[in-house]
């Protein structure tokens, strides 16, 4: 059984971590996850939005890092899904 499942898995566990970098970065623009010395995207977005009017850069750079991260690793899950899927490869 192992062989059949460990290819959906793999895909899986690659698009879910897309999820898990948002929820994590949303938490922590809400100030509920890690505290304030440890770095963190949606930290840097939440101190960025005091300062948006004079330096737009320190709330924009750290969303397109959370969405380009993001959208990367669901490339790579799209990308092993049809790798890996047996009847697409001959």
């Amino acid at each position: 059984i192992l062989p059949n499942v460990m290819n959906s898995v793999i895909v899986l566990v690659t698009l879910d971590i897309g999820k898990v970098i948002i929820f994590e970065s949303g938490l922590s623009f809400l100030g509920l996850s890690v505290q304030p010395p440890t770095p963190s995207w949606g930290s840097m977005l939440a101190d960025g939005r005091k300062y948006i009017s004079i330096a737009y850069w320190t709330s924009v750079f750290p969303g397109i890092a959370i969405f380009s991260v993001v959208l990367c690793v669901n490339f790579l899950g799209n990308w092993l899904r049809i790798r890996m899927d047996p009847q697409a490869n001959p």
